[in-house]
């Protein structure tokens, strides 16, 4: 792997020298699956849940000035004091469009007043730089109306739009799968499991079938699913052992939902992990620059549910042995060099799962800001850019608190006030997320001088909500 030599990002530095416009559109990352979601009220409940977990992103700018956030959903205004005496905002405001349809980008186009704000905040100067959590194509519109009200908008951490195909192709399984394939000779550490590519329902309940009969298990993957939904799991004993009933009762939960007949839909081999490295599923994150520049910002291990929905991140320079990050690490590198060479420009991540075999498999790629990247931020902001070296770090980005009596904001700080973080020990609890609370659900980030300090701060919050 050839060298990589670090320069100043102009995007990480402060943002006193320029006005900058931040989108919270999650949605959007995956909304053509969103929108095939059969049951209405789902859907609603997909679009709900990524606009209360919109608030999470405050710490993405954590020290951070002249900036103006447009989320989804209001910020609670404890929330928001607390964040901002705790990472001393002073020229910072979040707006929200009148409508939330799920489409950001569009709900902006369609208010007026916000755009009206929106020109404002340019100035006399009329410069603006704008970033998102995805380069969606309702962003790059967005983008393109900016620009014809005379605004010169900077966009650092998106792709150009003829670029802009990058996003969905390597973000989808197939995409990354097809990349995996093309590099076997160039990158043999760039390995996945076993897998195929369906496009039609039936074809994947028979390919499934027959995978799950033969070894017992199956992964089935929708092309561009969102955080464990559009992804089925079955291990041994879930399915009927005969081909026959296996390829009908997984027809069957393929036509609970419509989306599963629009997409096509990757087919794996259930690999037998090994929880020790990483938790099983490590992870590692980067940044391609304006300049094409590949940029490591960490390595981590995941916090994953057995049905595979993501909780958080454990981050710190021993989550891993040295091999296995040194390899995760030049794998990203390298297929970092394909995304920037194609002209994707902005954050990216890369999924592997440790097998039992030795094996260290790639499983996807986000070609996005990821449920990681706001902790990497605050880290970063409290502990430098060592922070890997200098704190243990823990993340939950929904936990469920048990005690339904606790509704409110302050009643949740008020109940963590022996756990929160405090600034002299560098230790204890950060709230990440506070809107989730009206699903008895909040963000946190812990910080630890070590893994047993940090888990015992955890199991000790946990304890006071119990």
């Amino acid at each position: 792997m050839s060298e990589k030599h670090s320069e100043p990002d102009p995007t990480s530095l402060p943002l006193a020298s320029t006005n900058t416009l931040y989108i919270s559109n999650l949605s959007e990352d995956v909304w053509s699956f969103i929108s095939e979601i059969s049951d209405l009220e789902a859907r609603l409940r997909e679009i709900n849940e990524n606009s209360l977990l919109s608030d999470r992103d405050l710490l993405s700018f954590a020290g951070k000035d002249n900036i103006r956030m447009i989320l989804p959903q209001s910020i609670e205004p404890l929330f928001w004091e607390y964040n901002t005496k705790l990472f001393g905002k002073k020229n910072a405001d979040v707006w929200v469009p009148k409508q939330n349809t799920g489409q950001i980008c569009k709900d902006i186009l369609a208010d007026e007043k916000l755009l009206e704000k929106i020109c404002a905040f340019a100035h006399t100067s009329k410069k603006l730089t704008v970033i998102s959590y995805s380069t969606s194509y309702q962003f790059l519109e967005l983008v393109k109306k900016l620009r014809e009200m005379g605004i010169i908008v900077s966009t650092p951490q998106a792709p150009e739009e003829p670029d802009s195909w990058t996003v969905n192709f390597y973000g989808s399984k197939s995409g990354i799968r097809q990349l995996a394939q093309q590099s076997v000779a160039k990158e043999p550490d760039f390995k996945m499991s076993y897998g195929m590519v369906s496009s039609e329902m039936i074809d994947t309940a028979k390919i499934a079938a027959k995978m799950y009969v033969k070894e017992k298990g199956v992964v089935l993957k929708i092309n561009k699913g969102h955080s464990g939904a559009g992804m089925f799991i079955w291990r041994e004993g879930d399915l009927p052992a005969t081909f026959a009933e296996c390829e009908q009762a997984i027809l069957a939960h393929l036509k609970k939902d419509g989306y599963w007949d629009k997409f096509s839909i990757v087919v794996e081999e259930l690999v037998n992990i090994n929880s020790s490295l990483g938790g099983g599923c490590p992870n590692v994150e980067f940044k391609i620059l304006k300049t094409g520049e590949v940029k490591l910002l960490y390595f981590c291990g995941m916090r994953v549910t057995k049905d595979g929905v993501f909780k958080g991140v454990e981050i710190h320079k021993d989550v891993l042995p040295e091999k296995v990050a040194t390899q995760m690490i030049d794998t990203g590198f390298y297929i970092g060099e394909q995304y920037a060479t194609q002209g994707y420009r902005g954050y990216y991540d890369v999924d592997f799962v440790a097998a039992k075999n030795g094996e260290i498999y790639v499983t996807e790629s986000n070609v996005r800001r990821t449920g990681g990247t706001h902790v990497y931020h605050v880290a970063k902001e409290l502990f430098g850019e060592d922070f890997m070296h200098e704190t243990f770090t823990l993340s939950n980005n929904m936990y469920q608190i048990t005690d339904t009596s606790l509704k409110t904001f302050d009643g949740l700080l008020q109940r963590l006030v022996p756990v929160l973080f405090d600034k002299k020990t560098e230790e204890g609890v950060i709230v990440g997320s506070a809107n989730l609370l009206a699903r008895h659900q909040f963000g946190y980030v812990v910080f630890g001088k070590n893994k047993q300090r940090a888990l015992k701060i955890e199991e000790e919050m946990e304890r006071l909500l119990a």
